[in-house]
């Protein structure tokens, strides 16, 4: 069989096959064990060395673009390869089937060029092995490809020697195998192999997990994965990655579709069963349906969720799966965190998962109580030693991407404490920390939500401080780093309309700061409404800004939003202050316990100048709370914190 000059060597049970590409690869093997050691210098043989295990990992690329690979580590190396591929593909048949029976002698004599279990001697045994395997029908096939690919690259190296003499500052962007899968790199290859394939997917995953960015664009992506699943389509692993890029686009019907089979191929592959025999059906069915519970809550459908949590709670019992059903009582938590026995449900849920040795469950469990417990008013001393203890776990067991969330919190927790000093430290300690783990295609993980919760904390602190040049240039790198199809652009996004609303309404440009209500509404509906009852109390319209607190106060009190409550308490008690300061009154202030405003908010307090402070209220400012910009207006309460969503925490839905 042949498919874009490929001949599949894997009808035989053989996991590669040879390629044009291959064979060129296989002719710079051989012309370095033929040169000597004093032809090539050190520096260009460790060139070499580091080039060789992109190419062998990697999909298929044009004959040009090897050529400058090798030219670029050595050019007396790279003009040998060229003339020996040219004679092969201008000579005969024979030609090519006398370099194959010369490759073998590459493992014979007492000290041999390649050891077999090399990296270099596994490549070329499977590059003999399949091509021995071929008819006479196969190899001619594969010789008229190889012709086809010479030529192909003789006439690109043609087109770029005449752009080069029409405009010579114009030069080829340099290609570096050791970042990313290009779009042009895969289209121009045939069918992956075994091991391409299984390289792509883990290159690809690692990419959408810490560097979206470098990662393919979606529709290249899934383009990739269909062609991949149309040659192979029980590759278990290319169905979950199709899930995942589905995610980046928010597209719940193909993630589901995408979710589904991965599972039924594993289930029907025997990838489970075959080391864990009957025990490792069961696993596959319990952990998907505690993936598609997560799945169904990331897109608000929670009905659906539970139905899928209690059936993994169900098969998981049934097997007696501890660390599965530690899984689900998290789960169950994120679903009913808002009814009034979930923090009891989650410090089970933390006890649980320390007892069974899970300390990635465990500081997730810890960094929601720490969140939830702010958001109730506790003090940021009990917050903060609740954090050291999680940050004790995520040091021992060196996990990197919980110390960035731990960092993250707390920047969020001394803004919402109104300690900015604080806050800009965490932040900036978090931007200058690079992964502890080993990523492939030398990516550090900084791209993770964490990173955009830290900088979009960074652009609000320079904002209340008045600096909104300062702000813009920390929205723009966001926007560099997040572009706007990546799944945390939404973060900068309504960081941005809060910073131009609060821009506007201290220029006093309320008609500009009510159409960027609109965009806040659409990113965030409660912040949406809050926003416009204050533009509407801006323009003097008191009765309809006091409708639309009092319905946001009466939701966000069954919600237990505490930090919205005050903010709407505070934006109804600023008109009517002095009725509400007096003496024995019931103003607004009154109506909410005094626990809900001891969360000592002291930068809500700071854009209120004209309250007079009475400790009959029960406020109780900082001297180190918020000291408001002079340019900054009597606007109440326009700054909202950006709390980490660990409540929903990402890593739940990898578990596999």
């Amino acid at each position: 069989m042949m498919t874009n000059g490929v001949v599949h060597a894997n009808l035989f049970g053989i996991k590669d096959w040879v390629t044009p590409y291959k064979i060129a690869v296989l002719v710079l093997l051989n012309e370095m064990g033929r040169t000597g050691e004093g032809a090539v210098s050190l520096v260009e043989r460790r060139k070499l060395n580091q080039l060789l295990l992109p190419l062998l990992q990697g999909p298929d690329i044009t004959l040009s673009k090897l050529y400058k690979l090798i030219e670029e580590s050595c050019p007396q190396l790279a003009n040998s390869v060229q003339i020996r591929i040219k004679l092969m593909a201008e000579g005969e048949l024979k030609d090519m089937e006398q370099f194959f029976d010369d490759l073998s002698d590459s493992f014979s004599g007492t000290e041999p060029e390649v050891h077999k279990t090399s990296v270099v001697g596994l490549f070329l045994r499977h590059m003999i092995l399949a091509y021995s395997k071929l008819s006479f029908s196969q190899v001619f096939k594969l010789y008229t490809a190889l012709q086809q690919y010479f030529q192909n690259g003789e006439k690109k190296t043609v087109e770029d020697a005449d752009m080069d003499r029409e405009d010579g500052e114009k030069q080829m962007e340099k290609e570096e195998l050791d970042v990313s899968v290009r779009e042009e790199e895969v289209s121009c290859s045939g069918p992956l192999s075994q091991k391409q394939a299984e390289f792509f997917l883990s290159q690809q995953a690692a990419l959408l997990k810490n560097d979206e960015t470098k990662a393919l664009t979606p529709a290249s992506l899934q383009k990739e994965l269909n062609n991949l699943l149309k040659f192979n389509p029980d590759f278990a692993e290319a169905h979950y990655l199709s899930y995942l890029n589905n995610l980046r686009v928010q597209d719940v019907f193909s993630s589901t579709h995408s979710l589904l089979h991965y599972f039924d191929r594993l289930i029907l592959t025997g990838a489970e069963g075959k080391s864990n025999g009957e025990e490792g059906y069961g696993r596959s069915l319990r952990y998907a349906a505690l993936n598609l519970a997560a799945l169904h809550c990331r897109f608000g459908h929670y009905q659906q969720a539970e139905l899928a949590l209690q059936e993994a709670i169900r098969i998981a019992q049934e097997s007696n799966d501890h660390v599965c059903l530690q899984h689900c009582l998290s789960w169950l938590y994120v679903l009913g965190q808002k009814r009034a026995d979930s923090y009891v449900l989650l410090e089970h849920s933390v006890k649980k998962a320390v007892h069974f040795g899970l300390p990635y469950l465990a500081s997730l469990g810890i960094q929601s109580l720490v969140q939830q417990r702010a958001f109730a008013g506790k003090t940021a001393n009990k917050l903060m030693d609740a954090l050291k203890d999680s940050d004790l776990l995520h040091w021992k067991h060196s996990l990197s991407e919980l110390i960035d969330i731990s960092i993250a919190q707390k920047t969020a927790i001394w803004r919402l404490y109104g300690r900015s000093t604080m806050a800009l430290q965490q932040a900036q300690m978090l931007l200058s920390m690079n992964s502890l783990e080993s990523l492939n295609a030398g990516v550090q993980q900084n791209n993770t939500e964490s990173f955009a919760v830290a900088l979009c904390h960074l652009a609000e602190l320079h904002a209340e401080q008045g600096c909104f040049a300062a702000a813009g240039e920390v929205l723009k790198h966001l926007k560099d780093r997040f572009p706007p199809n990546s799944q945390h652009a939404q973060l900068w996004m309504l960081c941005d309309q809060k910073i131009q609303f609060d821009r506007a309404m201290n220029d006093g440009k309320f008609h500009l700061a009510d159409s960027l209500v609109t965009g806040i509404t659409a990113l965030n509906g409660i912040e949406g409404v809050y926003r416009k009852a204050v533009v509407l109390q801006a323009q003097n319209q008191m009765t309809e800004a006091h409708k639309l607190l009092q319905k946001l106060l009466t939701y966000c009190q069954k919600l237990k939003n505490t930090e919205m409550v005050i903010r709407a308490v505070l934006a109804i008690f600023v008109p009517d202050h002095r009725h509400a300061c007096a003496p024995g009154s019931s103003g607004p202030l009154q109506r909410i316990p005094i626990a809900v405003l001891g969360l000592r908010n002291c930068a809500q307090l700071g854009l209120c100048p004209a309250h007079p402070w009475n400790p009959g209220t029960g406020l109780n400012p900082s001297p180190h709370g918020y000291r408001a910009h002079p340019s900054r207006r009597g606007c109440p309460g326009q700054r909202s914190c950006h709390v980490l969503s660990v409540q929903v925490p990402s890593g739940f839905g990898s578990v596999l």
